[in-house]
């Protein structure tokens, strides 16, 4: 597998080639990750709640995102490695937007970053994307102003919110976003923004018609228990494993059955051990 580009998404898109993505937050998952052969992975907010136990994404700092995405870029050469752009470090100018974005590509190292938000923020992506940076856009369902949304829910539901969500789409596409996230939409919708924008679009519950899918891979791998979204599926349960390989372990502890003669070290001279006796 070589580097995946921008180029690349949109040829697959072309081709009708589905799209494959999933997070990461830390060497080892991304070394798995890129052996597996998953074309993107995005160092996302969520780590908040999978990695640091908080209940939103909105607390996550530039300092945090940056520290999470350095080692999946060394774990994963091939894949396109996305950073998230945390609550508060694009909303307050343009500016800002571009200076954070530079942080996350210079001290990151990532190949591009990822905002939410629809034609709100069009104006903030066109002027990342005019710096150099390549922006993933996110519409939808978007954790970071949940609070406003009214928790977890379904969008785009109604006539005039599904309206809504392809002029979003439309907006972050003519801005010059590679590609747009649709989280937590129906089908219908995720079918018809996927028809109407040249663009990527990855599909987070977004339906089976979006040119890829993304999942949180603490919840498809059975590592994140809190809760569980509809649009999750679940490949394997790691976690109850790792509570079995615990539990053995301690028992073998308390049982005196671990160590064992190949576990350990030996070499000391007889004598010399008898001396220090």
């Amino acid at each position: 597998m070589s580097k995946v580009t921008i180029q690349k998404l949109q040829k697959m898109k072309g081709q009708g080639e589905r799209i494959s993505m999933t997070t990461a937050y830390d060497y080892p998952t991304a070394y798995f990750v890129d052996k597996a052969g998953i074309e993107i992975i995005l160092v996302g907010d969520s780590l908040a709640m999978t990695v640091l136990g908080l209940d939103t994404t909105v607390p996550v700092t530039m300092e945090q995102m940056i520290h999470h995405i350095k080692p999946v870029v060394k774990g994963a050469p091939n894949p396109m490695i996305v950073g998230d752009m945390p609550f508060g470090s694009y909303n307050v100018s343009k500016e800002q937007a571009v200076a954070n974005a530079t942080r996350l590509m210079k001290e990151g190292g990532c190949d591009a970053v990822k905002l939410e938000g629809g034609k709100e923020i069009a104006g903030v992506v066109k002027a990342v994307v005019d710096a150099g940076i390549p922006v993933m856009g996110h519409i939808g369902l978007t954790p970071q102003t949940i609070s406003k949304l009214g928790g977890f829910k379904v969008q785009g539901k109604s006539t005039e919110a599904a309206e809504k969500l392809l002029a979003d789409a439309r907006a972050l596409d003519e801005a010059g976003a590679f590609s747009i996230v649709l989280e937590c939409v129906p089908e219908e919708v995720g079918r018809l923004i996927t028809a109407k924008v040249g663009i990527p679009t990855i599909g987070i519950g977004g339906g089976r018609y979006c040119d890829g899918q993304v999942l949180v891979f603490h919840d498809m791998v059975g590592l994140f228990e809190k809760f569980i979204p509809k649009f999750v599926k679940r490949y394997v349960n790691l976690g109850e494993e790792v509570v079995k390989a615990l539990e053995e372990f301690k028992r073998e502890v308390k049982e005196g059955k671990f160590p064992l003669e190949e576990h350990v070290f030996g070499g000391v001279d007889e004598e010399e051990l008898k001396r220090l006796y």
